[in-house]
């Protein structure tokens, strides 16, 4: 109730993570589960996943016939293929190979990857996270702050932070 009225949006809450998501457009998964939470025969033609929990090699959200069913994009190549489960475990399993990432989400941004091809492809983002995207959201908060007045200053080490 408290969600529908800050948004203005009728929300309404699902028995199981199944009911969520079959036949949802946009997914996203923001747990720190180690068990698949999420499997692939639950996706719909054209989904979009953003996967953006579990971050080690043990753990994963998504199952591995999620990762084969959908195009894969990263944030970063190099740590998805050493820190991401979700990527990793169906890669030891041998379901998919490296070549199955199709980019970074910066090649897919600038045009050097090729993003959906048609409307019933389905996409799945993994982020494990990169410090500029937190300094870039930090960013935004702190002009925000100077802008409206907002937050409270305090001296650190001799320094004044908001």
């Amino acid at each position: 109730d408290r969600a529908s009225q800050t948004h203005s949006l009728d929300v309404v809450p699902a028995a199981s993570a199944r009911d969520a998501v079959v036949g949802a457009d946009i997914v996203c998964t923001v747990t720190s589960s180690c068990e698949p939470l999420l499997r692939g025969e639950w996706l719909a033609p054209g989904a979009h996943v953003n996967v953006v929990g579990a971050a080690t090699p043990e753990c994963r959200e998504v199952d591995t016939a999620a990762v084969v069913r959908s195009r894969v994009f990263v944030d970063r190549r190099e740590s998805s293929l050493h820190e991401a489960g979700d990527v990793m475990i169906p890669l030891r399993e041998g379901a998919i190979d490296e070549a199955h990432i199709q980019g970074e989400i910066g090649d897919l941004l600038i045009g050097r990857a090729e993003g959906r091809r048609s409307a019933v492809e389905i996409t799945l983002f993994k982020s494990l996270g990169l410090a500029v995207e937190d300094l870039a959201a930090a960013h935004v908060v702190y002009t925000n702050a100077e802008r409206t007045g907002a937050g409270t200053r305090i001296e650190l080490g001799g320094m004044r932070h908001a």
